[in-house]
This record gives C-alpha cells, sequence and structure tokens, in this order.
C-alpha cells in the first residue's frame, strides 16, 4: 500500500494539470480577489431598529428604496452581522423634540463597515430627505437630520469570504476529477487488474491511491491558507488551532468528495463522460454554495435546498471557523449535512465500484 501511496503522489506532483488546478489556480484567484479587498464592495444592506416609528413617510420611502436592501433577522443577528460589517448600519427612525426637525434618523453602524459604504447610505438617505422636504416641507425647515454611531467592530475583509471558497473550489475539483479519471485509467488499462493479482489486498490499493491524493490535496490547502494570511491578512480567529482545524474540514471535505469520484468513475462509460457527469455534480454548487459571491444574493425560495449541499456546508463551516472564531465542534449542521453526503455516497460507490471493465 505504501509503494502505491509513493508512486502515486510522484505521479500526481509531476502533473502539470493537478498541480496547476490544485494549486496555481485558485491563487490567481485569490489574487485577483485579494486585490479587491483593499476596495471593497459597494454594500447598503441595512437593519431596521426595532423601536423605530414605522408609521411616517420616511420609513415607507427607505422601504421602497431598491438599493437599500433591508435584513430581517433577530436582534443578536442583526448586531452580530454588523461588528462584523456585513450590514453597513441599523437605521433608527425617531421623533424630535426640535420643531425643525420632526425626525431624527440615527445611524448605528461599526468600525468593520467600509467608509464608502457607509457615504453610500448617507447619500441615499440625504437624497430620500431632500424629496420630501421638496415636496412637503419649506426651505426653513426639514423632515429629518441625520446622525451617526459608531461601535467597535471586526473588519470583514472580502479575501476573509473568498479563500474559504477557493479553498472549496480546489479541493472538490481535485477530489472528483483525480479519483475519477485515475480509478476509471486503472481499471481499463487492466492495470488494477494486475495489481490485484499479487499478494495486495483490493482494500490496500483504493487506500493508496486515496491517502496519496489526500496528502497531496492537503499541502495545497496548507498552501492556499498561508499564502492568503501572510499577502491578504486573511483572519484566522484563533491562530494556528483555527489553521488546524481549517486543515482538519479539509481532510474531511476531501473524503467526502471523493466518495463522488469513486461513483463516478465506476457509472461512466468511457473517460469523455468523466467530465460530464463530474461538472454537473460541481458546477451548480460553485455558483449556489457561496463560492464566489455569498448565497443571501440568490432568491430566498432557494436557500432551504442550498444549505443541504455539501460544498455549502463545506463552505460555511470554513468561514464560521476562520472568521467568526467557532471551533469544527460549535458547527454541528454543517458537519452533519457533510457527514451524511460522505455516508451515502461511498454505501452507493461500494456497490457500483468495478474493479474490471
Amino acid at each position: 500500500m505504501w509503494s502505491i501511496v509513493k508512486a502515486s503522489t510522484k505521479a500526481i506532483f509531476k502533473s502539470p494539470q493537478a498541480v496547476f488546478f490544485s494549486l496555481f489556480f485558485p491563487i490567481v484567484l485569490i489574487v485577483i480577489f485579494g486585490a479587491l479587498s483593499g476596495g471593497g464592495g459597494i454594500s447598503v444592506d441595512v437593519a431596521i431598529d426595532k423601536k423605530s416609528d414605522t408609521l411616517n413617510v420616511l420609513y415607507v420611502a427607505i422601504k421602497n428604496i431598491s438599493a437599500v436592501n433591508i435584513i430581517k433577522s433577530d436582534e443578536q443577528d442583526i448586531q452580530d452581522r454588523l461588528k462584523k460589517g456585513r450590514i453597513t448600519a441599523i437605521i433608527s427612525i425617531n421623533k424630535s423634540n426640535d420643531s425643525t426637525n420632526p425626525y431624527v434618523l440615527n445611524l448605528k453602524t461599526s468600525s468593520a463597515v467600509q467608509r464608502q459604504d457607509l457615504n453610500i447610505l448617507t447619500t441615499i438617505l440625504n437624497s430620500v430627505i431632500a424629496k420630501i422636504d421638496e415636496a412637503a416641507f419649506p426651505s426653513t425647515k426639514t423632515i429629518a437630520k441625520i446622525t451617526t454611531d459608531e461601535i467597535k467592530g471586526r473588519p470583514y475583509k472580502l479575501i476573509d469570504f473568498y479563500l474559504p471558497g477557493m479553498l472549496g473550489f480546489s479541493l472538490i475539483g481535485a477530489a472528483v476529477f483525480g479519483v475519477a479519471f485515475v480509478f476509471f485509467s486503472l481499471r481499463e488499462t487492466l492495470v488494477l487488474k494486475r495489481m490485484y493479482s499479487t499478494p495486495i489486498k483490493k482494500g490496500y490499493i483504493v487506500a493508496g491511491e486515496s491517502i496519496a491524493r489526500i496528502l497531496f490535496q492537503l499541502a495545497t490547502a496548507v498552501v492556499l491558507i498561508l499564502f492568503g494570511k501572510f499577502f491578504y491578512g486573511f483572519t484566522l480567529s484563533n491562530g494556528w488551532i483555527t489553521f488546524f482545524e481549517l486543515i482538519l474540514l479539509s481532510f474531511f471535505g476531501l473524503i467526502v468528495f471523493m466518495g463522488f469520484g469513486f461513483f463516478i468513475s465506476s457509472v461512466a462509460k468511457n473517460q469523455n463522460v468523466i467530465p460530464i457527469y463530474a461538472n454537473l455534480f460541481m458546477f451548480p454548487q460553485y455558483f449556489l454554495s457561496g463560492t464566489f459571491f455569498p448565497k443571501s444574493a440568490l432568491p430566498a425560495g432557494m436557500q432551504g435546498f442550498i444549505k443541504f449541499l455539501p460544498l455549502t456546508a463545506l463552505n460555511d463551516a470554513m468561514r464560521k471557523v476562520s472568521f467568526e472564531g467557532l471551533h469544527i465542534w460549535e458547527t454541528p449542521s454543517e458537519v452533519i449535512i457533510l457527514a451524511a453526503w460522505g455516508i451515502i455516497m461511498f454505501i452507493i460507490a461500494s456497490r457500483v465500484f468495478k474493479w474490471e471493465s
């Protein structure tokens, strides 16, 4: 088995395609998204304070602005998002005692929020106030004045979102394509048949090839995490503990995704259909599982389905561990979803796996 591990590991590192798609391609994407981190993205997600006066024209006007997305959730979640810069502000609308300003529009923001995002929101609200003033108030009065309060928060950089997505992207692609192509090729060229005619047990052949791929992909995961950390300030909330937990999650994800690779290698009739089957499984997840953009951008009706995808579970667990400082055992729903997919796929793969064509 260890001879197979060594031989297969050497073959992987000598493969330009494996090294490029597992390591250099994700690094290129990290460089692109990391370069965007300095400027940040435009976001005008807000929440409305539950104690606000909502029986006024200001609230109705803000509610109807398409550029302002009002997040509805419980108070603890809203406060948590604000501290992490995931929403721009909590808007509070209250009556004032000043006759020239009937209302006070307070923006509770945090140091984690990008300054340009707060400026955009302030500009939008000033425009709303100006339109109301023009229609209903004389030049000496304005319906509201804007005040701002800032709390301390942890900066949430774009790299903190994109790097876990790039890890998931690398892991699922290498696991599914690597296993599917290798075992199909070994079976087609009768290498598997020659191997199990020797004293080695069949299980050790599979284990040897699998361990080689796991070692290679974990090595690329280490490089990607350290690259993001030292070049773009990727957040490791608990330092080296978080680093090792991310590696453990990577290992867990690899095992699960390799189950799909074994399944595809067994049901494929020829090498030409392997990319088709693999992409049918992977590509929807690239765009649905929060790899390149937040899942919240997708329709609400899809959210219940999306959270049960294996790549969604891996991406979410990695982000919770890396940025929010949770430990793996504090992400039970994501771990259970991954484990369920792994068990199901390995049961199916064990029933359809072929040693001969």
